[in-house]
């Protein structure tokens, strides 16, 4: 579902990502680990084909992201580390509005209906989101990517500043999305999180890819060491 083959970009002389391969099949959740500079924003906006690589190919159900980049945005869906929503919409007219942006339409119950399927409280469906936490409007940003019957979800340190009862029920409804057959693909620098939401991690060091693991293989303190090891040395 997802492949990056041989990826290479750079900024201004400056490596983001070098000769980076690693690959998502459905119902997988892979979490790429690695420090702010590491290049996970870069590669996540490989795969969106907001960027074009250097070298190498970028694949997303196929699809090619540098040559048919919206054929492959039709098949993804985005949450980044911060949702943004419009403040004086309610939750399901905010859902609405993306979904129709998107040439979707569904009736109010069924916008309702994917909201609470993605974790949102039935009594905020219908609360302006300016009083939404942020773990609140991080479930409208995946109920939007949800409603594209998305095949490939690319997160973007969704954890951050969540708390850790939002933290839980994002890893869940990942794991749960994973099970319906989606891909995903996870860069955080939240080790705990990853962990245990994730089936495989690789860590990403100065734009490569230094060390991939399966999570059954390692407990949360053995990855933390693997992890400040890479980064030490």
């Amino acid at each position: 579902m997802i492949a990056i083959e041989n990826t290479s970009k750079s900024y201004r002389g400056k490596q983001a990502v070098s000769g980076l391969s690693l690959s998502v099949a459905s119902g997988e959740i892979y979490g790429l680990l690695g420090p702010n500079g590491a290049g996970k924003s870069t590669t996540l906006n490989m795969l969106l084909g907001f960027l074009k690589p250097d070298s190498g190919t970028t694949l997303v159900n196929g699809a090619d992201t540098s040559t048919n980049a919206e054929g492959a945005r039709k098949q993804t869906g985005y949450i980044p580390e911060n949702v943004n929503l419009y403040p004086y919409l309610t939750g399901i007219e905010n859902l609405d509005y993306f979904c129709k942006l998107a040439g979707i339409h569904y009736s109010s119950a069924e916008l309702s209906g994917i909201l609470s399927t993605c974790g949102l409280q039935e009594d905020a469906h219908n609360k302006k989101t300016e009083a939404y936490s942020k773990g609140m409007r991080q479930k409208v940003g995946i109920a939007i990517a949800y409603a594209k019957k998305a095949k490939v979800y690319l997160l973007d340190e969704p954890a951050s500043g969540l708390d850790p009862l939002a933290s839980n029920e994002l890893s869940a409804l990942l794991q749960r999305l994973a099970k319906e057959g989606a891909a995903i693909l996870m860069a955080s620098h939240d080790i705990f999180r990853v962990r245990e939401t994730c089936n495989r991690i690789g860590i990403l060091k100065h734009g490569v890819l230094v060390k991939e693991m399966n999570t059954s293989e390692v407990t949360a303190n053995e990855l933390e060491k693997i992890y400040l090891d890479y980064m030490q040395g």
